[in-house]
């Protein structure tokens, strides 16, 4: 009597450009795994869903994208996708921090877990707030385009009025909306760098310990917090409603005088209300690496020598791409393997535990990397 054939390994659909930072996980994971990567013409929208309906990449069990700039050309991930994927997809674990292109809801009614590459870009995107708000309160914006503009007199103006108009941070107190990886790294920066006073809002207060490392206020109400905020910085994924969260009456609750900065979601200002405020004096100066309507920069904030203006930069380092890449990678092979992932977003919206090859993801402790 013959050998039974054994089980073909699952199957994970790789979406963009080859793993470049981490090829020993890359090649621990296809001697384990079968891994077809679709061409970059699949990737279209239209090709895409058409080739998800016609079944030609068979049934695989998990999609990973591990690099955040090329696997997303199919666009928004709604109902329309996602409901032509396989019965049989247990995971879809991608680049990046944000995924609000992402219905996460929609892929747990699917039975779906969801996995972001939280905590990769940490550390250069705290890095980047620090530097926006250390130009708010110095105006480097203006410094900068003085000097680059190579006219003595732009050099002479920005070299005897910014004396008079700029602060230090120190003392100062830095309003932060969202106190999540990225907020709290800002706030251990701010605070030890800068000496800057802590105070912020979130969904839920955070611990004694944390608070207690910078030294930090929790406000239950975010227009308390407002009130008394020299400085606000947004670093939150979103706002409930899916709206901007600073809007005119927002701004209006800042003192006269205020400064902000976003590292977080364009989409979360109201970009013609900061230009308005910013015009009026009310506000003295923005920064933004994040907008509304990328790759459009606002061309009334663009004129504006008080706001720093960068490409959505924050995360731009080596460090980000390799570790988003190992966290794309090592979730799915962690719940293909029947153990938690890292980073799961939507795990606790999934109403039955994810079953692969006969092992419970809710059979161990949730780890990180």
């Amino acid at each position: 009597m013959s050998p039974p054939t054994p089980s073909p390994p699952p199957r994970i659909l790789f979406l963009g450009d080859p793993v470049k930072y981490e090829p020993k996980i890359y090649e621990r994971l296809k001697s384990q795994f079968d891994i077809v990567r679709p061409s970059n013409e699949q990737l279209q929208r239209p090709a895409f869903l058409q080739n998800l309906e016609d079944g030609s990449w068979g049934d695989f069990q998990a999609i990973m994208r591990p690099s955040w700039h090329t696997g997303g050309e199919m666009g928004k991930w709604d109902e329309e996708l996602i409901g032509l994927l396989p019965l049989g997809v247990k995971v879809y674990a991608s680049a990046g921090a944000g995924y609000d292109w992402v219905d996460t809801d929609c892929l747990a009614e699917h039975g779906i877990i969801y996995c972001n590459g939280a905590g990769a870009s940490t550390e250069a995107v705290g890095d980047m707030a620090l530097h926006h708000i250390i130009s708010v309160f110095r105006e480097m914006s203006w410094s900068a385009r003085a000097a680059r503009s190579l006219d003595p007199k732009q050099f002479h103006e920005a070299h005897h009025e910014i004396p008079a108009i700029s602060q230090n941070p120190r003392h100062h107190t830095l309003g932060i909306v969202g106190l999540g990886q990225i907020g709290f790294a800002v706030a251990k920066k701010a605070y030890a760098a800068c000496g800057m006073k802590i105070i912020y809002h979130d969904i839920k207060q955070k611990s004694a310990e944390q608070e207690d490392e910078v030294q930090a206020q929790f406000f239950d109400n975010v227009e308390d917090m407002l009130r008394v905020t020299d400085c606000l910085l947004l670093a939150t994924p979103s706002t409930f409603d899916g709206g901007p969260f600073l809007t005119s009456r927002i701004i209006s609750l800042l003192p006269a005088g205020a400064r902000f900065v976003n590292v977080a979601r364009g989409s979360l200002v109201d970009e013609d209300a900061l230009a308005s405020a910013l015009e009026s004096g009310h506000l003295a100066a923005a920064a933004l690496d994040v907008h509304a309507n990328e790759p459009h920069v606002n061309e009334r904030l663009a004129k504006m020598q008080n706001v720093l203006l960068t490409c959505h930069t924050g995360g731009g380092v080596i460090e980000t791409r390799t570790g988003f890449e190992r966290l794309a990678m090592e979730n799915v092979e962690r719940v293909l393997t029947g153990r938690e992932p890292y980073t799961p977003v939507n795990k606790h919206l999934i109403k039955k535990p994810v079953v692969v090859n006969g092992h419970d993801n809710d059979d161990e402790s949730n780890g990180t990397p």
